[in-house]
Parts: structure tokens; sequence; C-alpha cells
């Protein structure tokens, strides 16, 4: 292969038999490998989300979209790690619906990898919430950071269960086209551009991610349960606000529906579209041997 061949990017069916090779590998991995790579994934996302609490503090001074677009692309630091890293991502993963559809996976190893991949990328998270929790970063700005991971994670408690839902579909469909993107690019800054404006969009406009959740929300949860009198004064805020913060809450009123949501966006209306396109339709008009 020539030195221009093997630096071209993919063609779109090329990325559809990246995107279902991949998923295949996924489901047909070592639970344990499968368990470890989502480890580093919750904690690579959660990273993100702690790049972008930082760059909120102080942003109220910014124009409203400003701000959002900062933030939005300092989250995009996370699921670059997460490409480029190999790691496993739960609202990727649902992208093995690909592989099912092609019948090289069954119900069981799609199921059994979202199961392994879900529980690490959570595992993976509250680790980077305690980490930061323990090394005290929510105190910093006289309390402005923590003041953020609160706003934040009360904020996504206030939708409704529909709400979340749709949000959870919107927010997926962006992180796949992300990571379907990636797929076409061959070197670094390829994948990290592919992947940069998609998460900025998602972030920015609100959408809900069920792993970033896992790491904002429980934050905010022990933040609001265990933070001193000082804390509260120095962050102008009233405990009383985030009485709604809690675990019941965040898991039946939150994490329930944007998880649904995640898997139609990503796994539905990315995957099984494309696959419908460049697998399903393309097979029918391919001559008979």
């Amino acid at each position: 292969m020539s030195t221009a061949d093997s630096t071209a990017i993919l063609t779109p069916p090329q990325m559809a038999k990246a995107a279902e090779d991949a998923a295949f590998a996924k489901a047909t991995s070592n639970p344990l490998k499968s368990f470890l790579l989502g480890l580093t994934a919750g904690g690579y996302i959660a990273l993100g989300f702690i790049f972008f609490t930082t760059s909120q503090v102080g942003a109220a001074a910014l124009p409203w979209g400003v701000a959002k677009l900062l933030g939005g692309l300092t989250f995009s630091t996370g699921l670059a790690l997460v490409v480029l890293t190999g790691a496993e991502l739960f609202t990727s993963s649902t992208l093995t619906l690909t592989a099912r559809a092609s019948g090289r996976i069954t119900w069981a190893q799609l199921l059994r990898n979202w199961a392994v991949v879900y529980a690490a990328n959570f595992v993976g998270a509250l680790t980077m919430a305690a980490l930061v929790y323990l090394g005290g970063t929510w105190r910093s700005a006289d309390g402005g950071w923590g003041k953020v991971v609160l706003s934040t994670a009360s904020y996504k408690l206030h939708h409704t269960f529909a709400e979340a839902f749709f949000l959870g579909i919107l927010c997926n469909l962006m992180v796949c086209l992300a990571v379907w993107a990636a797929y076409s690019g061959r070197t670094t800054t390829d994948k990290v551009v592919a992947v940069t404006m998609p998460i900025a969009l998602f972030v920015a406009s609100g959408f809900e991610h069920s792993v970033a959740n896992m790491f904002m929300v429980p934050l905010g949860i022990v933040i609001k349960d265990t933070a001193g009198a000082e804390f509260w004064s120095g962050a102008h805020l009233d405990p009383a606000t985030f009485a709604d913060l809690t675990w019941s809450h965040f898991l039946a009123g939150n994490l329930l529906p944007v998880t649904l949501g995640n898997i139609v966006g990503g796994g539905v209306m990315i995957g099984i579209l494309y696959w419908t396109v460049f697998h399903h339709l393309e097979g029918r008009k391919r001559p008979a041997a």
C-alpha cells in the first residue's frame, strides 16, 4: 500500500465497516479487558467534566453562548482521550447493535458487553469523583469550583423523565457521530478534530450523557451532604436550594432515562441507520455470485 493510501481518510462505507468490526471486537472481548478499558473511559470522561468545571468558574461574566462553547470545547478532551487510548465507553458501545444486526454477535454477547462497560464506567467516574473530593478541588476559588458542580448537578435533576430521555437521545447522537467520524481518520490530529466539535455541540447545548452524569451528580451529592458552613458562606449558597440532590432522584429521574435515550440516540439513530445504508441496502445491490 502506498503512503498516500495509508494516510487517506476512510470513505463512509469503509467507516461503517470499521465501526462494525470494532463493535464485534468489543462484544467478543475478554470481560476483564472490557472492564479495565471501561474503568479508564469513566475516568477520562470525568477528566473532561473536571476541565469543563474549571472553565466555568467565573464564566458568568462572559456572554452565555461563549461560556457554553468554552465548556463544550474543554469537555471534548474526555472523549478525545477515550478514542485515542481505545478505552470502552458505554455510550459509544451502543454501536455494537451494528454487529448484532449483521448476526456476528448474539444478544447475550451484546448485553454482557453493555453491562460490563456500564458498570466499569460508573466505577471509573466515581473513583475520579472521590479523588477530586478528597483532594479538596471543590473548595477552589472560594468554593466557586464546587458551586459549578452543585449548580450543574442540580440542573440535571430538574428535567422531567421525558426531557432527560430526549436529551439523552440528542447527546448520544452527537457522541456516536463523533466516534463514527473518528473512524475516518488515520492520524491523531484527524481523530481529535473529528470528535471535538460534535462533543462541544452536545455539551454547550445541555444534552445529557449518562457516564458524564455518573461523575458530576454523585460529586454534587457528596458536596451537598458534607460541606461545612464555611463552604456555603464562601460560595454564597443556601444548602436548602439543593435539597432534591439525592441518590434516588439521580438514579430514577436522571440516569435511567438518560441511559435509555443514549441507547436510542447512538445505537439506533446512528448505528442501525448507517448499518442499513452501508450494509443492508448495499448488500442488496451486489450481484449474486
